[in-house]
């Protein structure tokens, strides 16, 4: 009993590890964020009510038959609206003191007088109380996994007129009292079939495991539940990229997990060291992090130079003196991200092969050196797309030695530096004699290369937000292991667009409402 106890503490460090894995991605919506929510969803709240349905009425009190039919909203003041956050996982639209205005078609036989026409009626005092729940599917996707739904209607009132006026008015209760419960029945199942589909249909717009490239993918899928506080919520995505050649492939996140503290933005969008280490991880994976330059793409400079310090061995090798130069720089390791407060810059170790290609001949090997650089890295969004510029020209203070210069104030020890060394994978003696090709080949990766690369991330990657929604007034911030983006945001479309543009094509198995009534025929019994 004894053992099995510490084996048990033994393994519980790891089984809480393994039950909350750090978030490569973790995206905040506040208070602030929320309310621009509200407006727009109250605008799509007040289009599903115009559209509500309601059953035909028609009985009888005595020798006094009618029959109310073709029910349409025609207006609808909903002044008194909040939507809030409730803790853990809710959201509370809450619409107080609303009026809803009717017009109906009325078909009434009293005796031997009948009677049809239009009847204008408003029901005041509207309460709608709603909560919905937030959960994550299946799939990893952000959901409204339940709703629930209290509506009820203060007041009706109905305004008459024509011959049979005063009989109306003498019954108008009736019709009133009946009007009033099949409107009070219909407001929830509108909003659950708005909420649980529609609304849903709008979830599905966020990005979840898609293609970034031709060579990788991304996969937003949520890690757990959403966290919510009386003023945030919290998202945390897996934020892993994968090789599209190995789809299944996990790379393990031991980096620093991302902390959101602030609140004054509508939202925060936070990237740690892994979400940057697992998308180079995945373009070496995917063979991709090789670049050849060879004849007239080589610069005229570089390529004297070149000749000139392999002088010797090139002319030992005539007749291929004359055969042009060619350079393959090649990734050796996946790049590593490192992010601090100071800046963000991206290690990389690589080689380079010199070579000459003579015509119809193999092609002769002249060096293979090692590089060690590090590249400043300027993170940045461009509308929901998040974008890396590579750079190495950026440079700061380190240390004394072949990285850099000493420093000449130390309140220059914050600037972030790039570096960039090489060396001979054969002997410390040539080594000494790539040294004055160290400037030359800098040069190189800067004009020639860097664009290349650049060029090929300038796309960028979306951030898991739906569609129609984007961001205003981006500020990126560094931190110790991790990035945060605070930024506003603005609807470039609105929900009924996005969600028409989705609507989900109707099946065989129709929604079936859990607030369906059977509608009455017979007033009294209301």
């Amino acid at each position: 009993m004894a053992a099995g106890s510490c084996l048990l503490l033994l393994l519980l460090p790891s089984l809480v590890t393994a039950s909350h894995s750090p978030p490569g991605c973790k995206i905040r919506i506040t208070s602030k964020g929320l309310d621009l929510v509200k407006q727009e969803g109250l605008r799509f709240v007040e289009q599903e009510l115009q559209n509500i349905t309601v059953s035909d009425l028609h009985g009888n009190e005595g020798q006094f038959q009618y029959n109310i039919s073709q029910v349409k909203v025609t207006d609808l003041q909903l002044a008194f609206s909040d939507l809030n956050f409730q803790p853990q996982q809710h959201l509370v639209f809450n619409i107080k003191n609303a009026s809803i205005s009717l017009r109906f078609r009325r078909q009434l036989l009293y005796w031997f007088f009948y009677d049809i026409g239009s009847i204008n009626a408003s029901a005041d005092g509207v309460h709608i109380y709603t909560v919905l729940q937030l959960a994550k599917d299946e799939a990893g996707r952000l959901k409204i996994s339940n709703m629930t739904c209290n509506a009820s209607i203060a007041r009706m009132h109905a305004g008459f007129s024509g011959t049979l006026r005063k009989v109306y008015e003498f019954l108008s209760t009736f019709i009133i009292t009946g009007m009033r419960f099949l409107l009070s029945q219909q407001i929830c199942p509108s909003l659950e079939h708005a909420s649980l589909v529609l609304l849903n249909s709008l979830l599905d717009t966020v990005p979840v495991r898609n293609y970034v490239d031709e060579h990788i993918g991304i996969d937003y899928s949520l890690l757990r539940d959403p966290s919510i506080s009386t003023d945030t919520l919290d998202l945390d995505f897996k934020g892993m990229f994968f090789p599209r050649v190995r789809e299944d492939q996990e790379l393990e996140n031991h980096a620093v997990e991302p902390v959101i503290k602030e609140t004054e933005r509508m939202v925060y969008v936070a990237f740690s060291e892994y979400f940057f280490d697992s998308a180079m991880h995945s373009y070496f994976q995917a063979g991709v992090l090789t670049i050849e330059l060879q004849g007239e793409k080589v610069p005229k400079d570089l390529e004297v130079l070149l000749r000139a310090t392999f002088f010797g061995t090139i002319f030992m090798l005539s007749p291929s003196v004359d055969a042009p130069l060619r350079l393959m720089l090649q990734v050796s390791a996946p790049p590593r991200c490192i992010i601090k407060p100071s800046g963000t810059s991206v290690s990389v170790s690589a080689f380079l092969n010199i070579s000459l290609v003579p015509p119809d001949r193999p092609p002769v090997q002249l060096s293979s050196m090692a590089m060690e650089t590090k590249l400043s890295a300027k993170v940045f969004l461009q509308g929901k797309a998040l974008r890396v510029q590579l750079d190495l020209r950026r440079y700061g203070w380190g240390t004394m030695g072949a990285w850099g210069e000493s420093p000449p104030h130390p309140t220059h020890s914050c600037f972030l530096l790039s570096r960039f060394r090489i060396y001979s994978k054969q002997s410390a003696l040539e080594s000494l004699a790539l040294f004055s090709l160290q400037a030359p080949l800098k040069t190189l990766l800067q004009l020639t290369i860097m664009p290349i690369i650049n060029e090929r991330t300038k796309k960028g990657v979306q951030i898991p937000l739906p569609e129609g929604m984007d961001f205003t007034r981006e500020v990126v911030t560094n931190h110790a292991g991790f990035l945060t983006v605070g930024a506003d945001l603005h609807f470039s479309k609105g929900l009924r667009e996005v969600i028409e543009k989705y609507r989900p094509v109707p099946t065989a198995a129709a929604y079936s409402s859990s607030w369906t009534p059977e509608p009455s025929l017979d007033p009294s019994s209301l």
